[in-house]
């Protein structure tokens, strides 16, 4: 049986427009942001409009999550450089072999470093907390935390249970900083 390529595009493109079609047909609300809803001045856009905006509860809502980037952003400005000078070491010719092996053994442990800090943040917004970074300094994890809770010893104590049980070095001191939320 030999087919051709136009009648393979005619045909995908048959089914195509009879799923659309059937799914616009099957569709029983029409879609909230049409093009034509939104020219009109229907009451229920003025009214979603009217419930968006309230001047008595505004808050920021990004302000703290940019520190977090902000954070993120300066530990891999500093990791990305300190990379690139063991890049260097090893590429160079002027060390010898033992060196350049030390530079890429510290190259792999900045690598797993990043991606256990990473593995870290993900678990303690698991744990229900909106935003979390984790940063390694000189044998200390330091752990800050977005709460909107406020905090408490007993989060804190909780926080680094889990970083000593979930870390790969269960001797490491952990320090736990609270931003946001209530004081």
């Amino acid at each position: 049986m030999k087919t051709n390529k136009r009648t393979v595009w005619f045909l995908t493109l048959l089914s195509l427009v009879a799923v659309i079609s059937i799914y616009y047909i099957k569709e029983k609300a029409p879609m909230p942001f049409d093009g034509i809803n939104i020219f009109k001045d229907s009451p229920e856009s003025i009214q979603l409009t009217e419930n968006i905006v309230d001047a008595d509860k505004t808050t920021p809502v990004f302000a703290d999550s940019y520190l977090f980037e902000e954070m993120r952003m300066q530990v891999r400005d500093e990791r990305s450089k300190l990379k690139e000078q063991l890049t260097a070491k090893v590429l160079s010719s002027d060390h010898t072999s033992e060196e350049k092996n030390v530079a890429y053994e510290e190259m792999e442990r900045l690598t797993k470093l990043d991606s256990a800090e990473a593995l870290m943040e993900m678990q303690i917004i698991a744990l229900g907390y909106p935003e979390a970074f984790v940063r390694t300094e000189e044998g200390t994890v330091k752990v800050t935390v977005l709460s909107t809770e406020g905090h408490s010893k007993q989060l804190a104590d909780e926080i680094v249970r889990y970083v000593k049980t979930n870390w790969e070095d269960p001797k490491a001191v952990v320090s736990v900083e609270f931003k946001g939320g209530t004081e």
